[in-house]
């Protein structure tokens, strides 16, 4: 084999080579191009299943917290301190005592009822109180246990088992009552009992129930009533719910 011969297979195997290389770089290319296609297309897929998931909660937007505007159940107690300002239309229930103008046709109404029913032994001790007489009654309450030989931290903490702070009553509210002695003897009075099955017909729940402490903060007071509505009164009582729970109930519907 002369050298020419020789020079034309080296060519040829280098052409060869050179071929090959270019083959698999092509190959190569190709594979990458198809996987990139397959991500993109994934990609979009996820893209479009995310869209579709954000338009669906544009339309059903999940309500979380949703403010309660119903004046009735507008709660007062050591979460929700009503402020120093605040003001209520009062009517007169007799003429020391004063409820919410637009309730105390339910309240005249109910206890109406129960003297009608033959139980008269009954009456508003407690309607609507300022903000000033709530500091008051809070603040005796505090001196009385501290003549006792109380701390004021240890007489802030019984006080607060049986009264609210100023601002977070409902009788600050107006619509908050107290019958009788503010006594626990009133649960078992002829009074109670019918209150227990005819309060909610007038729109007035039991406040602070045996079983609610942890919710309310507040001791059981048989005594202590308050309107909230017949709707809502009844609707309570069925769930077995306090207004805290109650309130927060309608605010996660």
């Amino acid at each position: 084999m002369n050298n020419v011969e020789k020079k034309k297979r080296k060519i040829i195997r280098r052409i060869k080579k050179i071929i090959t290389v270019v083959i698999i770089i092509i190959f190569i290319l190709v594979i990458h191009k198809i996987i990139i296609k397959k991500k993109a297309e994934k990609t979009h897929v996820v893209d479009n299943k995310l869209r579709n998931e954000i338009i669906d909660e544009e339309q059903e937007p999940i309500i979380v917290n949703k403010k309660i505007t119903d004046w009735r159940l507008v709660l007062a107690n050591s979460e929700n301190v009503l402020p120093e300002d605040f003001q209520v239309e009062l009517s007169n229930i007799d003429k020391e005592r004063q409820f919410d103008s637009r309730a105390i046709s339910y309240l005249k109404k109910m206890t109406d009822d129960m003297r009608k029913d033959g139980i008269v032994d009954v009456w508003v001790q407690s309607g609507y109180r300022s903000i000033a007489s709530q500091k008051n009654v809070y603040e005796k309450s505090i001196k009385k246990y501290m003549e006792e030989g109380k701390t004021r931290e240890e007489a802030i903490a019984l006080t607060l088992k049986f009264i609210n702070q100023p601002g977070a009553s409902d009788h600050n509210l107006g619509l908050g009552v107290d019958f009788n002695y503010v006594d626990s003897k009133f649960a078992k009075t002829e009074a109670f009992k019918w209150l227990k099955e005819n309060a909610e017909d007038y729109g007035f729940i039991l406040r602070y129930p045996e079983d609610k402490e942890e919710q309310t903060g507040i001791k059981y007071e048989p005594w202590h009533w308050r309107y909230v509505g017949e709707e809502h009164a009844k609707e309570m009582n069925k769930l077995c719910m306090c207004l805290e729970e109650y309130v927060e109930y309608l605010q996660e519907q």
